[in-house]
């Protein structure tokens, strides 16, 4: 069961952090000064629900995977300290600025730094998230075979 929690918590954070990045890319190459305000605003709101899906993913793998000690078990233990610094030293940070900015319509070239950064950030924790759903799925493969 616990299993079952923990990958449904780390899809749901990846595919929300994947909603933000692919919305704030698609409003600002497409979308009005009005659209971008709207796209950071719903992205604040939208750490209400990635915040508690990534306590948890941390949390049920953090159970799970205290006594493994295979590789992608360790691969998985060293990448999701540096996942949680990226958001909330970064990301979440970045979050509220951008918001403050877009909704004042002050796109300046701090917003777009700012931005620059966000969207370099997410990507890295998409890549490190994607090679954690990867080995999970290994894992779980491997106990499914040896069941």
């Amino acid at each position: 069961m616990k299993q079952k929690i923990h990958a449904a918590a780390g899809v749901t954070a990846f595919l929300i952090i994947l909603t933000f990045w692919s919305s704030t890319v698609l409003s600002e190459a497409f979308g009005t000064p009005e659209t971008i305000a709207l796209v950071k605003s719903r992205i604040l709101n939208g750490m209400f629900a990635l915040i508690p899906a990534m306590a948890i993913a941390g949390g049920s793998g953090m159970a799970i995977g205290r006594r493994r000690k295979d590789a992608p078990a360790a691969a998985k233990k060293k990448r999701m300290p540096l996942i949680a610094a990226n958001g909330l030293l970064i990301l979440l940070p970045a979050a509220f600025f951008l918001e403050a900015k877009a909704s004042a319509g002050n796109f300046d070239g701090a917003f777009v730094f700012v931005q620059g950064v966000e969207l370099l950030a997410g990507a890295l924790n998409l890549t490190m998230m994607g090679l954690n759903i990867r080995d999970g799925r290994r894992m779980a493969a491997r106990r499914k075979g040896l069941a």
